[in-house]
């Protein structure tokens, strides 16, 4: 991209989320004016508008919007860090098991509890677990190679989809089993500030720490010996940004359960637009998987009389969206 051009691209991608906000604030079971939406932010100043009015925007919707948001961004910047990493176009967020794992600690909270913050922290705390076992596995190993930790991670995403699968065979028919079922094909239903309030600073971080790595990420494309001659631990790199990505994973299954297609398809998409320099793809991966989640909540709470699960979404769209993309540049991949 030029200069100018890039400028002003990124300008977009940093207002086009908060117009979209501002647009999903509207749109919803029944419609509500822009200048209602105003409103209704203006109400805590003596504005007056209608408390149902102020009650959905606020209090229904707003939630909702700013978890989409975060989850979006966090899946993409996430799946971009794992691409990197791994120097894999088709790696995503669970390809070392911390989606199985977080998920996992989700069915065990929902199965045992009847109270959302268990379900939160137990599938933060396994996600953890999760990336603990992969890297004792390559301790074990005494290998810390790209192929060794892929292969962990297969090895602990099988072991803890078998466990979910136990879960659900272990539940009551009736009451939990559809719970577990509903609550792992994602979804942002019963979004509420609480909910933000205990997973979102862990998404942030993670989000943080990935931003703060981006020139680095660049660096894993050399040679072991090219990154050691810039005084650089490959390393050292290499797991931090695993771990920053996992807390993302975590935190996102805590929030709305698993949702696929958006850490393999997004950062694809923003390096159509801005290259392969991740000094460019991470902040663009923030904002197109922020609006893209964004969307795909939308339409699942809108375009049917009852909600669609997000993952049934993000498949339908993602995977032709996905196909795309390997027809225009998967001859690069390979």
């Amino acid at each position: 991209m030029k200069t100018i051009t890039k400028t002003s691209f990124f300008l977009l991608l940093f207002f086009l989320p908060i117009v979209l906000a501002f647009l999903a604030l509207c749109i919803g079971r029944y419609w509500i004016e822009p200048i209602q939406v105003y409103g209704a932010f203006l109400t805590f100043f003596g504005y007056p508008v209608e408390s149902t009015v102020q009650s959905v925007v606020i209090n229904i919707r707003l939630p909702r919007i700013i978890l989409a948001l975060l989850v979006g961004a966090g899946l993409a910047i996430a799946g971009a860090a794992f691409q990197s990493t791994f120097s894999n176009p088709l790696a995503s967020p669970d390809i070392i098991g911390v989606s199985s794992g977080a998920a996992f600690g989700a069915s065990i909270g929902l199965l045992l509890f009847d109270t959302i913050l268990p379900v939160q922290i137990l599938a933060i705390v396994f996600g953890l677990i999760a990336i603990a076992i992969t890297f004792t596995f390559t301790k074990v190993a005494h290998n810390d190679s790209i192929l060794i930790i892929v292969l962990a991670g297969i090895i602990v995403a099988g072991f803890f989809t078998a466990m979910i699968s136990l879960v659900k065979y272990l539940s009551d028919p009736l009451l939990k089993l559809p719970e577990i079922t509903f609550w792992l094909m994602g979804s942002l239903v019963g979004a509420n500030y609480n909910k933000i309030l205990l997973s979102a600073p862990l998404l942030i971080i993670g989000i943080i720490l990935l931003y703060l790595l981006k020139w680095r990420l660049n660096i894993l494309a050399l040679s072991i010996e090219e990154i050691q001659s810039l005084g650089l631990n490959p390393k050292y790199i290499r797991w931090i940004s695993i771990i920053a990505a996992t807390f993302v994973v975590a935190a996102t299954v805590s929030i709305c359960g698993q949702i696929g297609w958006v850490g393999l398809v997004i950062p694809h998409v923003a390096r159509l637009f801005v290259g392969s320099d991740n000094r460019d793809v991470i902040p663009a991966c923030i904002s197109i998987g922020a609006c893209y989640l964004l969307i795909i909540d939308t339409l699942c709470r809108t375009i049917a009389p009852s909600e669609i699960p997000l993952s049934i979404m993000t498949a339908a769209i993602g995977a032709p969206l996905f196909a795309f993309l390997f027809i225009k540049k998967g001859r690069n991949w390979l």
